[in-house]
């Protein structure tokens, strides 16, 4: 049974930073791990992908500020989304995904390819 875990969510000013964490207790190999995040009423948003291979996807509103970063320990695989120049739209609840495969570029950004998911964690960036 896969478990996935996020943590790091909080409130920041515009133009801060925050470090979301997320633990895996198992995957598939090869995987593909992202982050999505969802505003009330709206989608559920692909934000950043990145697979066992390493390859890494963003969408375009968050490229050149958030980095998707992974690694693991003997029991744990581990993903991190680095913010920085948080702006008032990235408010939402973060959430963190695991599935089968290498990530396939823009189609990774589609939760509609992920199994597990966390219960997510509030970002909330003030103006």
């Amino acid at each position: 049974q896969v478990h996935v875990a996020e943590s790091g969510g909080s409130s920041v000013q515009a133009g801060g930073s925050l470090r979301l964490s997320c633990t895996v207790s198992d995957t598939y190999r090869p995987y593909c791990m992202g982050w999505f995040r969802q505003t009330p009423g709206k989608e559920r948003e692909g934000v950043a992908t990145i697979d066992s291979g390493e390859a890494t996807t963003y969408t375009d509103s968050v490229k050149g500020r958030f980095t998707i970063a992974h690694d693991r320990d003997n029991t744990n695989h581990h993903l991190y989304l680095q913010m920085n120049g948080l702006r008032p739209e990235d408010t939402a609840k973060y959430f963190c995904t695991v599935g089968p495969g290498f990530c396939a570029e823009d189609a990774s950004l589609r939760p509609v390819w992920y199994r597990h998911w966390g219960q997510g964690t509030q970002v909330t960036v003030s103006s």
